[in-house]
């Protein structure tokens, strides 16, 4: 579809032939088994996705924010899933590492996620805290010179391949956002495990699971910042993360609105072009804002207000884009199978996932009432 204000990078070009060969092909199957083939897997960490935006010197292979953004966008268009397991390596693992880790949690956790010796978990939602990030029940404990986590984590992304879960856990709940720290946690540790791999409408493929934690030693110096920082943590990932998402979001709505352009030719009608007209509308808008997101993390400015906007209008422009797109298709667009509903399933699940859509008109609110842009762990 034709794309105003393309810039067409090298990273881009990567992704679309990687798109092309790898996963356009297997996107229904990955749909369909809710598993996204090992193969793929494989070939993301060959082609240099998985180190993409971090610093050479730790195994990455560079890139900027906004190639991050054009990558996820180009991959999601062929499979949310695989776009989103992405992200999530990316945004909410291995650039806290970056940020937040010691040279010695560098060396020993980032790096093998930079070169793409597996993938990167983040375990902060429970059953009965998810957008009240303070409201941890999952505990952490001091016995000699190790941690002690024991808890229940839900909603959790990449776990089952994951080769490290960041792992956030309360000293005390009475203590709230001062009693929160963050743990890394690699795969194997004795008490740790995944208790459920979750059935899901949407972004199937992608591995959504409950975690749980029986006494989990840890030592001391696998928690990642200062004690009583981990939702700092978690909110300055986050905030982060929602340019990714919304990225991911970007590219379903292309590629329903790519769809919906294919049914309007194959049978025209007046109200199809309307149709046709606003989702464009839609699709631009968003990846204007989106790129607006990225360019100031880019330029070391403050973006959590510039990644909200982002986040809400890229999700609601691949609802609304998705859901006229099952309209233009027809019966035929509701039918298992039929990329418009697919998309339809992905596109759904956006407003919901890495801060919902209340708690994004939430931070826009409060930060255009304060009258300054956010911090970036807002």
């Amino acid at each position: 579809m034709p794309d105003p204000g393309t810039v067409i990078g090298s990273w881009t070009e990567r992704a679309r032939s990687f798109a092309d060969r790898f996963v356009r092909p297997v996107a229904e199957e990955i749909d369909r088994e809710d598993r996204i083939p090992e193969s793929v897997l494989v070939e993301l960490s060959r082609a240099g996705f998985l180190g993409l935006g971090l610093p050479a010197d730790w195994g990455g292979t560079g890139g900027s924010f906004r190639d991050t953004a054009s990558v996820l966008e180009t991959l999601s268009a062929a499979s949310a899933a695989v776009a989103v397991t992405l992200a999530v390596h990316l945004s909410v693992c291995a650039r806290p590492i970056l940020q937040w880790g010691s040279l010695e949690q560098k060396e020993r956790y980032l790096r093998p996620l930079a070169q793409g010796k597996g993938v990167g978990a983040f375990a902060l939602t429970e059953p009965g805290a998810g957008s009240d990030s303070a409201g941890l029940s999952t505990r952490y404990r001091r016995e000699g010179g190790e941690y002690v986590l024991r808890g229940t984590k839900m909603f959790t992304s990449n776990a089952v391949s994951a080769g490290v879960v960041l792992v956030f856990a309360t000293r005390d709940p009475a203590l709230r956002s001062h009693g929160i720290s963050a743990f890394i946690v690699p795969a194997g540790t004795a008490g740790f495990s995944v208790a459920q791999r979750l059935d899901k409408m949407g972004l199937r493929g992608s591995e959504t699971t409950e975690l749980v934690l029986e006494d989990v030693r840890l030592p001391a110096d696998a928690r990642l910042g200062p004690e009583g920082s981990g939702l700092k943590v978690a909110l300055s990932a986050l905030a982060g993360g929602r340019v990714g998402i919304a990225s991911c979001a970007l590219g379903v709505a292309e590629s329903a609105f790519d769809e919906m352009l294919r049914s309007a030719r194959a049978e025209p009608a007046d109200w199809k072009r309307d149709r046709l007209a606003d989702a464009y509308a839609e699709l631009a808008a968003a990846r204007a804002l989106v790129r607006t997101a990225a360019d100031r993390m880019d330029a070391d400015e403050p973006f959590a207000r510039a990644a909200s906007v982002a986040k809400l209008v890229a999700s609601r422009a691949a609802v609304a884009i998705a859901s006229a797109g099952v309209d233009v298709a027809g019966p035929a667009g509701t039918r298992p199978g039929h990329p418009a509903e697919r998309l339809w399933r992905d596109a759904r699940v956006f407003p919901i996932v890495e801060g919902t859509t209340e708690i994004q008109a939430m931070i826009l609110g409060r930060s255009l009432l304060d009258g300054d842009e956010p911090p970036n762990d807002y």
